[in-house]
């Protein structure tokens, strides 16, 4: 019959070894956790221009996306956006978002103009690459920047 130090002496051991195995274990899930890096996701903005506002947040990332691929995975969502285009590559033009289309020049009409992260767009968003983390904001509204 084991006496009460003795016992004791056994379950600090017991103590001791459950502690040394779960630092061990979450030591090596911490390092694998910051050898993957950060999130490789993106967020989409989408501003109706009246008030309402959709958010796309962690849409999947990889290298060499554009803002169309971030517009894809945003419409497959299952309370994703409906998009339509002219052209392709360099010449691609957005010409919609649900159910508002581009209502081209003149005094007070309304197009889609996208930024990303706070930068304005130079260039098509179908060869626009995105990085993680980034956010891309398309914006109806009229005039421009």
């Amino acid at each position: 019959m084991k006496t009460g130090a003795s016992c004791k002496a056994v379950d600090r051991r017991i103590f001791l070894g459950l502690l040394a195995a779960m630092l061990v274990f979450t030591g090596g899930f911490v390092v694998r956790t910051a050898a993957q890096g950060p999130a490789q996701t993106v967020r989409l903005i989408v501003d109706y221009g009246d008030g309402m506002t959709k958010i796309f947040d962690g849409l999947a990332w990889s290298k060499g996306n554009t803002v169309l691929d971030v517009l894809n995975r945003a419409q497959a969502h299952p309370h994703g956006i409906t998009f339509a285009y002219t052209g392709s590559g360099a010449s691609a033009f957005l010409t919609k978002i649900d159910d508002l289309q581009n209502q081209g020049g003149g005094s007070g009409a309304k197009n889609w103009q996208y930024w990303v992260n706070t930068t304005y767009a130079d260039r098509s968003f179908a060869v626009f690459e995105v990085q993680a983390l980034d956010t891309v904001f398309w914006r109806f509204a009229g005039g421009g920047k």
